[in-house]
């Protein structure tokens, strides 16, 4: 049976470190009937949630997997795991690229955290509409009025509040709903049973009065509902669920929902409000893939019958090879169709399509846009886009930023090289921005990423997934060698022993740019034969490779070939790129070489009274402060500061803030080295 495709719904949850997430999931899954029983996030809250994630894993319930099917009424839903950390910018855009719509979760105590503006912004950026849900409305000093006004101060939302408390913290009971308004409880052992009664005599007047506030609010969309709430008629539902829902597509409003998830109160709520508000494949911006061949923007547009396109978001390994989520953006996928990977540029043929529904795999036939489901063992990466053979579309830009930080790991034991090996081979499949290389010299296994929590994710995972141990080198930085003026070179190869000889001559000049390398070719009147320009390229090309002060690579460097000579017997394509390269060393020492470094933009967020000793601290670390915002009692610094000094910053924040200061880095640019560093390295 295929669900008509205006009733799928692909949404994620986010929300700061325990606001609920997880139970949240348990409940969605339970309420759909997708799991028979609930497992608590039990004991002391803070310290439980990460062991329940591992408790989860054993027990199979894949919440924490990329994403699991359920179905509420009509609707079926797809959830799907979005990560939290801005150290995974990478994973975190395609989490978000695949999702239609998202739930933010927020305390009903705490309201909006810090990880919630990171949340906002990350569903900003990628205009991906939303319902929020104020959850833990049974806690001491939960307060869901000063969770709206802080919606509204701090992420600048427009929240329409949805719904009206029975009660609060220890008291609450249930909720009213202010477009039924009927009063909602949850009965049974697990609050299965969602029980409508007429709202309670004291709260009929606040009710009614919230209720013409939610409705005022959304007759600005809405002419017809303006002109009957003139008139004093009574408005139909029908008429409200659309006017929200419109505004919540076009990121108008967010509207609002109220429970708590551990005491079962309000979860069904919030599974109708998805199927209302939230939108469909259909309802997203078209979106637009990139050509391969002609490099040109082409919109992709969600219809069953276009030719197959479908971004590979997420891949886990497990017992029966890997399993790669894909979300179907255009055309329709059948059982053993052929589909063209167009970064490998190979073809794979998709024998089995599956449909995860949390512990238990369906077979499918068939598969159509706006679908997310797994396809088992087909050779792929995270990120690859899949098509229909004779479509060469890439979804994902192709940009990847380039490592700038790198340590050697040494196996503990035999057993651990196999399982490292397992490991990595896995994690650079899933993030590009990870590479794994071997150091000649030493034979060490390096792993390059884009910083020292990047780099300790992986080592994590490798403890707990893969039970590898492994010993860590001291990080090093991926430092670079440039130029700052222009010059000239001149070289020729000659080489007479018996017999043929060597022979190539080149000259031209190198200056500075923008780009990492540029060749140009200048040489005319065939003073080298054009067979072997290729060859001087490939010999610049050499020459980057190790830098002339210190051995780092070479960036930003244009080499301009002139002229040059060549002889017929002795001149070869080894000669010419021998000669290129020697001409590039030659040039380069001469053109006032230095070193760049890695920059980093880095974002402190801070209780106020930390930030002068915070501050101090960032200046001895070579940190240029570009300036500091206020949000409530926090302050957020940010400040431009060389990786080379960042190293152990996590350690040295959390006893400069007794643990309540928050940071997260990215890579800015490079930029030149002091000239009493240089000495140093």
């Amino acid at each position: 049976m295929m669900i008509p495709r205006n009733q799928v719904r692909n949404i994620g949850i986010s929300a700061h470190i325990d606001a609920g997430k997880t139970t949240i999931s348990e409940r969605i899954l339970y309420y759909t009937g997708k799991i028979h029983q609930m497992h608590e996030v039990r004991g002391d809250e803070e310290g439980a949630t990460m062991d329940y994630m591992e408790l989860e894993r054993e027990k199979g319930i894949t919440i924490t997997s990329a994403a699991t099917t359920c179905f509420w009424r009509d609707t079926q839903i797809n959830l799907i795991d979005t990560p939290g950390h801005v150290d995974f910018t990478i994973e975190v855009e395609r989490s978000l690229r695949v999702l239609d719509g998202a739930i933010m979760v927020l305390c009903g105590v705490a309201g909006v955290q810090s990880q919630s503006y990171t949340v906002d912004r990350q569903m900003r950026r990628y205009r991906v509409p939303r319902i929020a849900f104020i959850n833990k409305l049974d806690r001491l000093g939960a307060n869901p009025f000063r969770v709206m006004e802080a919606l509204q101060e701090k992420l600048g939302l427009n929240p329409l509040l949805l719904q009206y408390p029975i009660g609060m913290e220890e008291q609450f009971e249930g909720i009213i709903d202010l477009i039924e308004m009927k009063a909602n409880y949850f009965e049974g052992n697990n609050g299965e049973n969602r029980v409508s009664k007429p709202i309670p005599e004291h709260l009929k007047d606040e009710a009614q009065a919230a209720r013409e506030r939610l409705l005022d609010r959304i007759s600005i969309l809405s002419e017809a509902m303006m002109e009957k709430l003139l008139a004093g008629e009574e408005i139909p539902k029908q008429m409200i669920w659309d006017a929200i829902r419109q505004g919540t597509l076009s990121l108008e409003f967010t509207p609002v929902l109220l429970g708590s998830a551990l005491k079962n109160k309000g979860v069904q709520n919030l599974l109708d409000a998805i199927a209302l508000y939230l939108p469909s494949p259909l309802e997203r911006e078209i979106i637009t893939a990139t050509d391969v061949a002609t490099e040109k923007e082409v919109k992709v547009y969600p219809e069953p019958d276009d030719p197959v396109v479908a971004l590979a978001f997420k891949l886990i390994d497990d017992e029966f090879g890997q399993l790669t989520y894909i979300r179907i953006y255009s055309g329709t996928l059948n059982r053993g169709d052929l589909l063209y990977n167009s970064r490998t540029q190979k073809k794979i043929r998709a024998r089995r399509i599956v449909r995860i529904e949390v512990d238990k795999r369906q077979e499918l036939e068939t598969a159509t846009v706006g679908e997310i489901v797994g396809l088992i063992g087909v050779d792929c990466a995270s990120g690859d886009t899949l098509c229909s053979p004779g479509t060469n579309l890439s979804l994902e830009g192709i940009f990847t930023p380039e490592p700038v930080m790198t340590i050697a790991i040494t196996p503990k034991s035999q057993e651990d090289i196999d399982r490292i090996t397992k490991a990595l081979h896995r994690f650079v499949r899933e993030d590009p921005t990870l590479r794994v290389s071997t150091d000649p010299e030493s034979h060490k296994t390096l792993l390059s990423g884009m910083g020292e929590l990047h780099l300790d994710i992986y080592l994590e995972r490798m403890k707990r997934e893969y039970h590898a141990e492994a010993y860590v080198g001291a990080p090093a930085v991926a430092y670079r060698e440039t130029i700052t003026q222009s010059a000239t070179f001149d070289y020729m190869l000659e080489k007479q022993t018996g017999g043929a000889g060597q022979y190539a001559h080149v000259r031209g000049s190198l200056e500075p740019c923008a780009e990492p390398f540029v060749f140009e070719n200048r040489v005319v009147g065939g003073e080298i034969p054009t067979q072997f320009i290729p060859a001087c390229e490939q010999g610049f090309r050499d020459a980057l490779k190790t830098g002339w002060l210190k051995g780092y690579p070479i960036v930003g460097v244009k080499a301009i070939l002139a002229g040059g000579s060549f002889q017929p017997i002795d001149s070869s394509e080894m000669a010419f790129r021998f000669a290129a390269r020697q001409g590039f060393e030659q040039g380069f020492a001469k053109a006032k070489p230095t070193i760049l470094e890695p920059m980093m933009l880095l974002e402190v967020e801070t209780p106020s009274q930390f930030l002068g000793r915070i501050q101090g601290k960032l200046l001895s670390r070579r940190a240029l402060l570009l300036g500091s915002e206020t949000r409530d009692n926090d302050v957020v610094l940010r400040a431009e500061v060389p990786l080379a000094e960042m190293f152990g910053y996590s350690t040295e924040l959390r006893s400069l803030s007794q643990g309540m200061a928050t940071f997260s880095m990215e890579f800015a640019e490079y930029r030149p080295l002091p000239e009493n560093l240089i000495e140093k390295l």
